[in-house]
């Protein structure tokens, strides 16, 4: 079947794919589906992030309405990240990638 730019935009997959395409956002959802964390908190999961990069798939993330941020009047000023309700329904997508990938993993190692 060829497809058209029109239908491509149109594809959920190609929405999903926008929400979804940062390197850390799907891991991002999934810890954030456990609890709410504060900005630190995720960083210490992702020793390889960068300050700048976890900024920017927050931020993207919340733009999209998957991430909420809460900032908090005190001081110290305090921020926690959490998931929206459209962030909660992603973890049984989440769940069933990672049934797959084991799956898939399985396939790979025996061929």
């Amino acid at each position: 079947m060829n497809y058209t730019n029109e239908m491509l935009e149109e594809c959920g997959i190609t929405s999903a794919q926008r929400v979804l395409s940062g390197k850390w956002s799907m891991l991002i959802i999934l810890f954030l589906s456990e609890k709410t964390m504060r900005f630190n908190e995720i960083q210490r999961l992702f020793p390889d992030i960068t300050h700048a990069t976890l900024t920017k798939q927050l931020r993207a993330l919340e733009k999209h309405g998957i991430v909420v941020r809460h900032v908090y009047s005190q001081i110290p000023p305090k921020v926690e990240y959490s998931l929206s309700d459209i962030g909660h329904k992603l973890k049984p997508v989440l769940d069933s990638i990672m049934v797959w990938s084991e799956e898939y993993k399985e396939v790979n190692l025996t061929e």
